[in-house]
């Protein structure tokens, strides 16, 4: 199960870093659209937008990273974290529903939740 618990890690991490990136993305093409038009007022809600949205990208992706980041030193509070992200990525369909369900599944296990709460059972 330990093997699990490093595979929802990683994708916590990487589904994060997506979002991330996504958000860079957007941050990049609205500025330089927003640079590029003529008019002072689109130049403006481009470069609002821009900012706005990418801002909300990486607000939503840090705890990703910071829960990834608990699990792979097997902290409760980052196995609490994930599954509460968990319930939230079921509806980013699809890549979100199966990172959630897969990390859904994998926390819940006896061996997981003995593993977080220092239960003294070792991790297959």
């Amino acid at each position: 199960m330990e093997k699990h618990v490093n595979v929802v890690a990683a994708l916590q991490i990487g589904l994060s870093i997506f979002g991330i990136i996504a958000g860079v993305i957007i941050l990049v093409v609205l500025n330089t659209i927003g640079s590029l038009a003529g008019d002072h007022q689109a130049s403006f809600v481009l470069h609002l937008i821009g900012n706005i949205t990418a801002g909300f990208f990486f607000l939503m992706s840090a705890p990703g990273v910071i829960a990834g980041i608990g699990l792979l030193a097997h902290k409760e509070w980052a196995r609490i974290l994930t599954l509460i992200l968990s319930v939230i990525n079921l509806l980013n369909f699809p890549l979100g529903t199966a990172v959630g369900a897969y990390s859904i599944w994998a926390l819940v296990q006896d061996e997981v939740v003995a593993l977080f709460r220092g239960g003294g059972k070792k991790l297959e």
